[in-house]
């Protein structure tokens, strides 16, 4: 084992990145590519390495696919760890950049949890299932009131589906056509 893979071990087991971001309208917190690179900084001059992030357009059929790599290096030797992410270009209510930003802040993340083995079962990414179980349950949705509509389109222009959305709440046509 080199001595870069005994600091990667090390770094591994005492990093601990919190879930600084919550989202109001799923109700859950998250983090971010930058909590997990701020909770690494610490870590960094004590072993004498360095943490930096890639990305790369692999492909562009039928969707534009993007790869990130999380690679830390003591300045000899490098480890590496990747996350290709696919770009939603028909979101709704964003824009071509946001839409690639959105795809790139997911890649970065994914990326450096491989690399850091940061285990998000608990996140809502991990638990998600994306309104397949609401079709399962008999649970009576709720009509959306005004506040709850705001809270939805922001949380549509963040990067949020739809479907999520439709899973826990009865929404009326004058609704959706303010979400799409």
């Amino acid at each position: 084992m080199t001595e870069l893979n005994k600091t990667l071990a090390v770094i591994q087991t005492k990093l601990k990145a919190k879930k600084s971001s919550y989202n109001s309208f799923g109700k859950y917190y998250f983090r971010k590519a930058e909590d997990i690179l701020e909770a690494v900084k610490p870590f960094l001059i004590e072993h004498s390495v360095s943490v930096t992030v890639t990305e790369e357009i692999i492909g562009i059929e039928p969707v534009p696919m993007m790869r990130s790599t999380a690679i830390i290096t003591d300045g000899s030797d490098q480890i590496t760890a990747t996350a290709i992410v696919g770009v939603d270009l028909s979101q709704k209510g964003m824009q071509t950049s946001q839409q690639f930003g959105a795809a790139s802040t997911y890649g970065k993340k994914y990326a450096l949890g491989n690399l850091f083995l940061i285990d998000d079962t608990e996140d809502a990414d991990a638990t998600n299932t994306h309104g397949k179980a609401a079709k399962l349950t008999t649970q009576a949705k709720t009509k959306m009131t005004d506040a709850q509509l705001k809270k939805a389109i922001e949380f549509i222009k963040g990067g949020g589906q739809l479907s999520a959305i439709e899973a826990k709440y009865e929404i009326t046509a004058e609704q959706r056509k303010a979400l799409t």
